[in-house]
């Protein structure tokens, strides 16, 4: 018996993928919905089941894996097993596109997205792309010219039938504060000093190596500064194998709060992953952090000043492009990674620091990058393409 589904959502394996598709299908539910009419089709590998259980939606998973972009050996080797399981989740997704009988299949991107959007072609279901990095990536790019609309989050994003909607961020984000009251509890949710600018660091979930390791030797030359804090988050693979647990002058492990307000010199809090960036955000005088789609999004729409370190080698070097976006508006500060370490890095903060009026203009310009509605606004073109269709079936 069919399960007739007003959209299926496909793609994910990464936040960045995961999050915009979540904030869409939630536009949709406050559209008026129901949960149950909106499926995901995702990965087998990554976060996708942990993140979409417990929300409602239904959800199917698929084998496989990307391609790896590279000519040795090992990756020809791991490409063949990848090619295997895209055919198997090609077989897949076809089968819940048959089975649920969409209005509407709404693609994210990434290998998971390719099975049902490949089967909303050949079946003639209305496609939409949502494109959040100024650079598509490469299964948006094979499926543009079938496509009925591209959301995509940046003006200049090269998809046909693009319409900017902005990038969708979750809730918690759009809703932060910086004024002073704010920043001095978030500083303390974060065991930081209330009173002393704060520089906030990330560079995803595993962490960023060169980040790491450059923030690590200003902390260094920084020990005595009284007059600054550092909420460094490590990521997971760089604080084991890095071994940066609470090492460094006058740091903390874990942000639990209070006792690193009491040091001398600089105070450093380091911690292996943060779910609380609403506060990261809120606390945060500057960020350094990479350029991936989702946090120069999250970055707009807080209106935090960042230095951009971009990813290198990421596919169509989409971070670069993503910090030039950013840097073009004198909202950020674009560091290439090869040029990231404490030499370069300290004096782009000591100026940032040592004029607020800049960093407040360039918050200023953060924020006039971010559309608040771009959840709904992508749910909009999601809703305009079903209904063609739909009527066009009657």
């Amino acid at each position: 018996m069919s399960r007739e589904r007003f959209a299926l959502v496909a793609g994910g394996g990464t936040a960045g993928h995961l999050q915009p598709a979540l904030a869409i299908a939630e536009s949709l539910v406050d559209a008026g919905h129901p949960r149950g009419s909106i499926e995901f089709v995702g990965s087998e590998r990554g976060q996708d089941r942990a993140t979409l259980e417990g929300r409602g939606f239904p959800f199917t998973l698929l084998p496989g894996r990307g391609i790896v972009r590279s000519f040795s050996p090992d990756a020809f080797r791991t490409n063949i097993g990848a090619v295997a399981g895209l055919v198997m989740a090609a077989v897949r997704g076809f089968g819940v596109v048959l089975r649920s009988r969409p209005h509407v299949v709404v693609s994210v991107g990434g290998y998971a997205s390719v099975p049902a959007s490949l089967a909303a072609v050949l079946l003639g279901v209305p496609l939409v792309l949502v494109n959040v990095d100024a650079v598509p990536g490469a299964a948006n790019r094979l499926f543009g010219r079938f496509a009925r609309a591209s959301a995509v989050g940046w003006a200049g994003t090269p998809l046909p039938r693009a319409m900017v909607t902005g990038t969708p961020v979750r809730p918690e984000i759009t809703a932060v504060r910086r004024d002073p009251d704010a920043r001095r509890l978030a500083r303390n949710e974060l065991g930081l000093p209330g009173d002393r600018p704060t520089v906030a660091v990330f560079g995803g979930s595993l962490g960023a190596r060169r980040i790491n390791q450059a923030v690590g030797d200003l902390a260094d030359a920084w020990k005595d500064r009284d007059d600054r804090s550092i909420y460094h988050i490590v990521g997971h693979r760089d604080w084991v194998e890095g071994d940066l647990a609470g090492s460094g002058p006058n740091s903390t492990a874990g942000g639990s709060g209070g006792d690193a307000a009491d040091e001398h010199g600089l105070v450093m809090v380091r911690v292996p992953y943060e779910d609380r960036m609403a506060a990261v955000y809120a606390a945060a005088d500057l960020v350094v952090c990479r350029a991936g789609a989702m946090t120069v999004a999250e970055l707009t729409a807080a209106g935090v000043p960042a230095v951009l370190v971009p990813l290198p080698g990421a596919p169509g070097d989409h971070q670069t492009a993503n910090a030039r976006v950013l840097a073009a508006a004198a909202a950020a500060v674009l560091l290439p990674d090869a040029e990231c370490d404490a030499a370069a890095l300290g004096p782009i903060l000591d100026d940032l620091l040592d004029e607020p009026d800049s960093r407040e203009a360039m918050g200023r310009a953060a924020a006039a990058l971010s559309r608040g509605d771009a959840a709904a606004a992508a749910a909009g073109v999601v809703e305009a393409n079903a209904r063609a269709w739909a009527g066009g079936r009657r």
